[in-house]
This record gives structure tokens, C-alpha cells and sequence, in this order.
């Protein structure tokens, strides 16, 4: 069995981060996940090879004894036990003690492998089963994570709803709380794709897109709209309907409300997230409409108060 350099599977160097093992080993294992490329025997191999590969790799004490012993690293610890023995020996005998046979412990394999008879046996590749024959189990495999986006508008989100989403071809019923927000990602575990050789499924990642309202425009748990009142009503006040999420609400207006006057109405905005019972504020901005198409005798009026 030859060799596998696990840095090279994954296109990496020995300086590679765990972010970066991490990184290169999702890329790669989309690309080569038995799902997406059926009956490829060489992308199969790669998956193996792969999942090998960051096993070993993103395991800090695995890597350090890789990067120590290269090749041979799973005898690690047996060389080092093996060499602390000759050397108590010797200072018990003061004798030369007979050299140590790393190859003892295994060398290349002759099975003509594609990927390593100890990766096999930690984990599950060789192990369990007979070998009779020469046939080997192989290990199992966690399945592909699937990701999803699901596309609501602003009122959609304003209860907890339940919807029905297609992943995969298959038909999945899910909750989606109320208040979630855009971008949020929530995880439904065992929905991805199926485990290879009896592994795992992976999990199904689900990203909302929450368009804000034309009329409402949200900021956490805050939304934030305009209201237009006429230039009568801001100069001697009056009672005027706004809009809400959840309906229309009256408010009074005091006389003499200045243009871009602002004003808060507790627990009128968006539910949140996974709180029951609590609500953010909505805030209207009161935008005053100056009067068009006016007649000589309005006209005159307002002349008149501008005068006086």
C-alpha cells in the first residue's frame, strides 16, 4: 500500500490551518459525495480518501504524531514505548540492546489499497467483520450536509406557521418560528443527505430570505413606517388611522406637529425570535402634505395669515 499524503488530498501544505483543513474538506467532499457523482468508482475512492484524510488532519494529537512520524505516525506511540524499554535495558544492563524494528510494527500493505489499513481499523474500514476471502468491510460515512433557502415576505413571519418544503424530492413539513429574520440559518438534524455504508445522514440547513414590506421596514425587533397627515390636521391637530402589521390603530395628533415628527407605539413591531409574548415597537414618522391645486380664495386665505 503506497503511501497517502494527507495534506496533498486536500491541497494543502503542513502550515494549513484548522480553518483551512476544515475549509478544503467541505469543498472537496461536495464535490466527490457518493450522491452526486453515482456509480464513479474514482469519485468514491476520493471520498474515502478524504474523509481519511480530515480524520486524521483535524485531530490535533493524530496531526502532530502525522506530521512527526509521516508514513508510519499510527506506530507512534508504540515506537516511543518500545524505545523508553531498550533504554531502561541498557541502563539496567549497561549492554547494547538489540535494534529496534520499526518495520515490525507494519509497513505497505499488499492488499493494493486506495486508503490505509489503520484508517480501516480505528475506524471501522477493517474491523468487525471476518476477512475471509480477503473481503473487507468499509467504514461508514456521515452524509452531505443539503442546504436550502426558503423566501418569505415580512407578514409571513409575524405568527409561528408551519410549510411544507421540497428537498431533495422529498416533501418536508417544517415550523418556522415567528420573528425569524433575514439570513437566519436554523438546522433540521438527519435531513441531508443518506450516510454511506450504514453511516449517518447529514443535516438539511435552512437560510430565510424575509423581504421587508413595502410599507414596513424592520430593524431587529423594531419596524419603521411614514404617515402622511395634511397640513390642516399637523397645524391644528386632530385624530388620524395608521397602519400596523397587525391591523389599523387611531392616533391623535397633536396641534401644531412639526414635518418629520416621530412617534413610538409600544409592542407594535415584529414578535421575538423564540420569546412568547414579547414584541418590538413600531415607529411612524409623520410626514405633512403641503396642499396642491388650491383655489383664489384659499389662496387668499393663506395670504392673509402669512400677513398676520
Amino acid at each position: 500500500m503506497a503511501f497517502i499524503d494527507y495534506y496533498k488530498i486536500l491541497g494543502l501544505d503542513k502550515k494549513a490551518s484548522d480553518k483551512d483543513i476544515k475549509s478544503a474538506y467541505r469543498k472537496l467532499a461536495r464535490k466527490y459525495h457518493p450522491d452526486l457523482n453515482p456509480n464513479d468508482a474514482e469519485a468514491n475512492k476520493k471520498f474515502q480518501q478524504l474523509n481519511e484524510a480530515n480524520e486524521v488532519l483535524s485531530d490535533p494529537e493524530k496531526r502532530k504524531k502525522y506530521d512527526q512520524y509521516g508514513e508510519n505516525w499510527q506506530h507512534g506511540e508504540a515506537y516511543e514505548q518500545q524505545a523508553r524499554q531498550q533504554q531502561q535495558s541498557r541502563q539496567q544492563s549497561y549492554g547494547g540492546a538489540q535494534g529496534f524494528d520499526f518495520e515490525g510494527f507494519g509497513g505497505a500493505g499488499a492488499g493494493g489499497e486506495d486508503f490505509s489499513d489503520f484508517f480501516q481499523s480505528m475506524f471501522g474500514g477493517a474491523g468487525g467483520g471476518s476477512r475471509s476471502g480477503g473481503g473487507r468491510s468499509r467504514a461508514g460515512y456521515r452524509g452531505q450536509d443539503y442546504n436550502a433557502e426558503l423566501k418569505l415576505n415580512l407578514r409571513d413571519v409575524i405568527e409561528t406557521q408551519k410549510q411544507t418544503i421540497t428537498v431533495n424530492g422529498k416533501n418536508l413539513r417544517i415550523t418556522i418560528p415567528a420573528g425569524v429574520e433575514n439570513g437566519q440559518t436554523i438546522k433540521i438534524s438527519g435531513h441531508g443527505g443518506p450516510g454511506v455504508n450504514g453511516g449517518p445522514a447529514g443535516d438539511l440547513f435552512i437560510a430565510f430570505s424575509v423581504a421587508n414590506d413595502p410599507k414596513f421596514k424592520r430593524n431587529g425587533n423594531d419596524l419603521q413606517s411614514t404617515v402622511k397627515i395634511d397640513l390642516y390636521t399637523a397645524v391644528l391637530g386632530g385624530e388620524i388611522t395608521a397602519d400596523t402589521l397587525t391591523g389599523k390603530v387611531k392616533l391623535k395628533v397633536p396641534a401644531e406637529t412639526q414635518n418629520g415628527t416621530k412617534v413610538k407605539l409600544k409592542g407594535k413591531g415584529m414578535p421575538v425570535y423564540k420569546k412568547e409574548g414579547q414584541f418590538g415597537d413600531l415607529y411612524l414618522t409623520y410626514e405633512v402634505e403641503i396642499p396642491t391645486n388650491l383655489t383664489d380664495k384659499q389662496k387668499a386665505l393663506f395670504e392673509e395669515l402669512a400677513k398676520s
